[in-house]
């Protein structure tokens, strides 16, 4: 077995000495712009170049490590349609994801950022409370990390809601399903969770009309991908009151560009993209382990429909 690796962060050695370790039998190639390599079985890649897709036509499956694909659907039909698209299932990015979101949902719904303001002013002054009943949590995407996250909210009793393009039932949750759905989950929403892949369907899909069939007072957590969301449109509704502010991990150009406006916004967090990272060990182990299916001829879970994006 040869596997191809490409790495973007430069963190190429790490990975191959796990590999080696499960793997032992199998050759580890480091692909390298204008390298000359014999053929490989399997390419392990993350953000890779246009350059590399010649060298991915000739894999038996290209094993992405990270749960979004977009970085290898933007090539379009440059991407050999004939090669199986294997993405992470979870790796351990779900909890990971689950501790972020509770985190920010928690935080917004017991004030404590209200709580912080007060304290550097020097204000001892208990505030009103929420109402749990009227602050509904929205899960936009019940895919593995969705239902992850909304496994960890039910704990606090909030009452749940969810959107997937298809319709999906999890107890203790309301789903909403398709375009004609999306409407009405959005208007009985107050705390909306992003984690949507990004597909053309899904690309600014939060814009300012969307944005507005919230809840009055709504509040915005992304943790998929910056282009789901019009990011002036936000600013817009946060100025206006309707919404009352959002923490924002993912972002349309990363590193966030130090003059851009939600620096100076307050009701606005900013995280660098660190809600749930790729968890190496746990990753290869998973990839290794689909290699061996099928490299025997089995099949293997977490193959990219392609015309769905995700």
């Amino acid at each position: 077995m040869r596997i191809l690796l490409q790495r973007s962060d430069g963190k190429e050695a790490a990975w191959i000495a796990d590999f080696k370790t499960l793997l032992p039998e199998a050759e580890i190639v480091f692909w390298r712009e204008r390298a000359t390599f014999a053929p490989c079985d399997y390419a392990v890649v993350w953000q890779p170049p246009a350059a590399m897709l010649p060298a991915l036509s000739e894999v038996k499956a290209i094993f992405n490590t990270g749960a979004g694909v977009d970085a290898l659907l933007k090539f379009g039909e440059a991407l050999p349609a004939h090669v199986p698209l294997v993405r992470l299932d979870d790796a351990g990015m779900g909890v990971q994801m689950a501790e972020y979101v509770s985190h920010a949902v928690l935080r917004h719904f017991r004030r404590f950022d209200d709580y912080e303001a007060q304290g550097r002013a020097g204000i001892w002054q208990p505030l009103p409370a929420f109402d749990k009943m009227d602050f509904p949590v929205g899960v936009l995407g019940m895919g593995v990390l969705g239902t992850r996250v909304l496994q960890a909210l039910a704990q606090f009793e909030f009452p749940l809601r969810g959107w997937s393009r298809s319709q999906k039932h999890i107890d203790g949750v309301q789903c909403f399903a398709g375009g004609e759905g999306l409407d009405a989950f959005l208007r009985g929403t107050r705390l909306l969770v992003c984690m949507l892949p990004l597909t053309p369907d899904t690309h600014n899909l939060l814009d300012r009309a969307r944005l507005s069939m919230l809840l009055p007072g709504a509040y915005v957590i992304n943790v998929a991908r910056g282009a789901h969301l019009a990011e002036p449109d936000l600013l817009t509704l946060i100025r206006s009151g309707h919404i009352a502010g959002a923490t924002l991990d993912v972002f349309r150009n990363e590193p966030l560009p130090q003059q851009h406006p939600f620096w100076q916004e307050p009701r606005i967090t900013i995280t660098p993209h660190i809600s749930a990272a790729t968890l190496r060990r746990e990753s290869v182990a998973q990839i290794a382990a689909k290699m061996r299916r099928l490299h025997a001829g089995d099949s293997v879970a977490g193959i990219v429909n392609r015309l769905q994006g995700y």
